[in-house]
């Protein structure tokens, strides 16, 4: 073994603790060795933190560990010490009221992890919905050097000769049971064959669409993101992503506010159109947005949609899944097709161009991924942003899962204050409601719940199913899986719980919606409505504690990317050497 030398790498933060000559240098060192780590290993190496968000409670990150391995190999490799740590892990099926809640805690824990430790660079691992902002957003406000490797796909569900897609697949079969076409015990069997393996959704769900924007973004290595997770790629992926963070580590860059420029959002936004991906990146990437101190808003979002068709035929808006996109030549097929619209001298991780790490993608299937020329769906086809009375901050709609003949509809309201009203009132078969009737939650938003859960795509009364409708409109301040389909407008700012013309509709008003037009009306006079906001009450927060007290009392709306509002700007670049 080799002396320390102390010093030997001033230009790595690591050294303000491992390279002190006195009682920091001590304490750190001493205390890493009862890991059994030698003074080589602690001479002067870039340090790597691995951010695992492994966990039992988080099904979708159940595989990280070997991940971890694969990234620590990669890390000694290129000549690094790895030192992994925990973070926590929000899961989409388990968490309630949702994992949207703790997706701003998770990026305190990742800032706050990485900013009091001697780190020089950082591996993000995620994986289900929440995981992969959460610590996007940690990750941008540390402004360490900065690799993301997300956990994968799983492999498709296949139930009685069927393929069945996450999520997708289960609010048809549900529906089914509902609407008495299928038995519960068949709905229990299928149950068994939809999640097949580890990994994310395979469809293009939140957690698929984040691993693809977050690779537009330039944060993931090439190619990477939609590899399925029990494919040994990834592993080699992974390994990879630790030898790149090493380089960074050593080079000091590029850092996330040197990756997430305007330009690259832009990039991400004109890809989650032409995959079709979820409506909950929207907020995610205005999230972002915030912490990189990049301007953003729903209109830029709306405007760079609506310029490009869909290119990917998955669901819920086609009808593969992740591992044939995968086949067919994944993200970066996507990325060559749509070079003509992009900023192709966007940076990414590598260190090399967006359009440099393109140049050699190929589509190897056009069932899956067709042209410019020949959409899946004309330009425009995408997520849709709406305003009007109703709406006046903005909403949301993904028009690619949605019913074309509903797009422009005029229809009387049925309200609910409450999901567990409506939850009974839909499985009433005498409901006084018809194929043209509007369903509005409210009191579902970031501060009305709290946390905004998935609860926008709301399922169709009993009463409707046995008519044969399959959909209609929706209307809510919440969000909905990333796997959902039907008609459903979602995220409408502000929210009814702050005053929100959300909170002022009554049973049988007549709404307008017309996606066409990017308009949502509630066809009310002003008078009328303004005697109504005149004689609501004021809505107060229930009792409330810890964390979702903070949250309630700081969290933005849903145009704002629901981040707390003492969280948005001001990254910690340079971060600085312990000072005792």
């Amino acid at each position: 073994m080799s002396h320390r030398r102390p010093g030997s790498n001033p230009r790595l933060r690591s050294e303000g603790w491992l390279g002190d000559p006195g009682k920091i240098g001590f304490i750190a060192r001493s205390h890493l060795k009862t890991m059994g780590l030698d003074d080589d290993e602690l001479d002067g190496r870039p340090v790597v933190g691995i951010a695992n968000s492994f966990s039992e409670l988080n099904p979708c990150n159940f595989h990280l560990r070997g991940l971890a391995d694969a990234v620590k190999r990669g890390v000694r490799e290129a000549g690094g010490l790895p030192l992994e740590f925990p973070t926590i892990s929000p899961g989409e099926p388990l968490v309630r009221p949702g994992s949207m809640l703790l997706r701003n805690l998770m990026a305190i824990d990742i800032e706050e992890t990485l900013c009091a430790n001697p780190l020089d660079a950082v591996v993000l691992l995620a994986s289900c919905d929440k995981t992969t902002p959460a610590q996007v957003m940690g990750a941008v406000s540390a402004d360490l050097p900065t690799v993301l490797v997300t956990g994968g796909p799983m492999v498709p569900g296949r139930w009685r000769g069927v393929e069945l897609g996450s999520g997708t697949d289960l609010w048809r079969l549900s529906e089914e049971v509902r609407a008495g076409r299928m038995a519960l015990e068949e709905l229990r069997d299928a149950e068994s064959h939809m999640h097949r393996s580890i990994g994310h959704c395979m469809t293009m769900g939140t957690a698929s669409t984040m691993a693809c924007i977050t690779e537009a973004l330039g944060l993931q290595l090439p190619g990477s993101a939609t590899v399925p997770a029990v494919d040994a790629r990834r592993l080699r992926f992974a390994t990879a992503a630790g030898r790149r963070a090493v380089a960074m580590a050593l080079t000091g860059g590029p850092r996330p506010t040197e990756l997430l420029t305007r330009d690259a959002f832009e990039n991400a936004v004109r890809i989650n159109a032409a995959i079709g991906g979820s409506t909950n990146a929207i907020l995610h990437l205005l999230a972002i947005a915030g912490r990189a101190q990049v301007p953003l808003t729903l209109d830029d979002i709306d405007d760079w949609s609506r310029e490009v068709p869909l290119l990917v035929d998955l669901k819920p808006s086609g009808q593969f899944l992740m591992d044939r996109f995968d086949e067919a030549g994944g993200l970066p097929a996507v990325l060559a097709e749509l070079a003509p619209s992009l900023h192709l001298d966007a940076l990414t991780v590598t260190g090399r161009t967006l359009g440099e790490e393109i140049r050699k993608a190929e589509t190897h299937d056009r069932e899956v991924i067709y042209t410019q020329a020949d959409p899946v769906l004309p330009a425009g086809s995408a997520t849709a942003v709406l305003r009007g009375n109703l709406a006046p901050d903005g909403a949301v709609i993904k028009q690619s899962a949605a019913s074309p003949e509903l797009l422009r509809h005029r229809g009387p309201a049925l309200v609910f204050d409450r999901i567990e009203d409506y939850l009974v009132a839909a499985e009433d078969p005498e409901l006084d409601v018809e194929p043209d009737t509007v369903l509005v939650l409210r009191n579902s938003g970031p501060r009305g719940y709290p946390g905004m859960p998935e609860l926008g795509n709301l399922p169709l009364p009993v009463a409707m199913l046995k008519r044969g409708v399959t959909d209609m409109v929706r209307i809510s301040d919440a969000r909905a899986s990333g796997t959902a389909y039907g008609t459903i407008v979602l995220h409408v700012a502000p929210e009814s719980a702050v005053g929100g013309p959300l909170a002022l509709v009554r049973n049988g008003d007549p709404i307008m919606l017309d996606v066409a037009a990017r308009r949502l009306d509630l066809e009310v006079s002003e008078a009328e409505l303004t005697n109504r906001r005149t004689a609501q009450p004021q809505w107060s927060p229930p009792q409330q504690r810890g964390w979702q007290r903070m949250y309630v009392d700081h969290v933005l709306q849903a145009d704002r990317g629901v981040d707390l509002d003492f969280l948005v700007g001001g990254s910690r670049a340079g971060l600085p050497r312990p000072p005792f």
